[in-house]
């Protein structure tokens, strides 16, 4: 519970993935990928459900025996094309969670595998945090490319992608800039409707994460960093 708010964690785990198939229960150092999601939600006091979903067989039999709540996902939500808004808005008619306007959804995706427990209770508290009044929560890291430092083919000519901006700067003339790191998202199930195409409401407030566990997988390359990550990390310990 938050604040007398029941907490769902929302695990995204589709089986189709072109850049790598069947990531989401590739083994990554000893465990599934997606168990190291499943262990970091467990270890969250604050979280009362933990609900994966999926379409997917062979990512149901490894969430089973993870003990957790397995949602059915329709196929037509689990494309590459799939947003996250969709699988938000059908969590929410099937647990029928319209009915619970206090609920608080916390929206963990198993590509980032070195988020930990306290950053997803520092998002919870934050949300929580009646000062501070957030509608959402998301957690960011400083910027991989500066904007002013993109790029863009016009004409087969290489041009800068942001008209006016100066690429040669030194990175210490340039201001500070985050990403969504895609570790954890927090927000109210009341707030999503069904004309919105993302769950961010604002005002939104941030968490920041250090880049060396803000990796967000995607293809094999990703997968030998977050293991050597993971290996330098257990060394450090």
């Amino acid at each position: 519970m938050l604040n007398d708010k029941t907490v769902i964690a929302l695990i995204p785990a589709r089986g189709g993935s072109k850049g790598l198939p069947y990531k989401n229960i590739k083994m990554l150092h000893g465990k599934p990928l997606i168990a190291w999601t499943i262990e970091a939600a467990k270890n969250v006091p604050e979280i009362d459900r933990i609900v994966v979903s999926t379409e997917d067989e062979e990512i149901k039999k490894v969430c089973q025996k993870l003990s957790v709540e397995i949602l059915h996902r329709p196929p037509e939500l689990a494309k590459d094309d799939t947003m996250p808004i969709d699988v938000v808005k059908h969590t929410i008619a099937s647990l029928q969670l319209a009915a619970e306007p206090d609920t608080v959804i916390v929206y963990l995706q198993p590509t980032s595998p070195l988020r930990t427990e306290e950053d997803i209770v520092r998002c919870l508290h934050l949300l929580a945090d009646e000062k501070k009044n957030f509608a959402s929560v998301a957690t960011v890291c400083e910027a991989f490319v500066h904007p002013q430092r993109v790029w863009k083919f016009a004409d087969d000519k290489l041009i800068p992608y942001m008209e006016g901006s100066d690429p040669w700067l030194m990175r210490q003339s340039l201001a500070v800039v985050y990403q969504l790191n895609g570790a954890v998202y927090a927000f109210y199930a009341k707030n999503v409707k069904e004309d919105m195409n993302h769950f961010l409401t604002e005002p939104i407030g941030a968490v920041l994460m250090p880049k060396e566990r803000s990796i967000d997988i995607d293809d094999s390359i990703d997968f030998m960093l977050a293991e050597m990550l993971f290996q330098l990390k257990e060394g450090k310990e």
